[in-house]
């Protein structure tokens, strides 16, 4: 059993996204969510909403810890590390941009590049639904 309940909360969103829908598809779904989480909690703060906002960042770091921790680093090996690594980064770049004057770019450049990500992860799945070989650079950049 879990100790932290956000880590709970995070396993569980991948696990539950993961066993109803393909895995890859699972992935850009989650991504998808932090983003909207994301571009919800930056609307909150504009608006003076502290909470709601800080409500709506715990989701989105919620979704990428849940990313992180549910990596398979013994098949994805260098893959994996730098996916742990980005997904680490954009959550603690989240979370230092948080009711800062700088939090609308801040938040804008994670969002654009949670959005690269959602994109090459979905580029992949629809390579591998198609039955083409996925280049070696595709692969790099989920």
């Amino acid at each position: 059993m879990m100790h932290n309940p956000m880590a709970y909360m995070a396993n569980q969103a991948y696990r539950g996204a993961a066993t109803s829908v393909p895995p890859l598809k699972a992935i850009s779904m989650l991504l998808g969510g932090a983003i909207t989480f994301l571009q919800k909690s930056q609307a909150a703060q504009e608006a003076r909403r502290f909470e709601e906002g800080h409500v709506y960042l715990m989701k989105a770091t919620a979704i990428l810890r849940g990313l992180s921790h549910n990596l398979d680093f013994t098949n994805g090996g260098a893959v994996a590390e730098r996916l742990f690594q980005t997904y680490n980064a954009m959550i603690l770049a989240s979370l230092k941009a948080f009711g800062r004057p700088h939090a609308r770019e801040s938040f804008g450049r994670i969002v654009a590049g949670l959005t690269e990500l959602r994109e090459a992860w979905e580029h992949v799945d629809a390579t591998l639904r198609s039955g083409k070989a996925v280049p070696a650079d595709s692969a790099r950049r989920g």
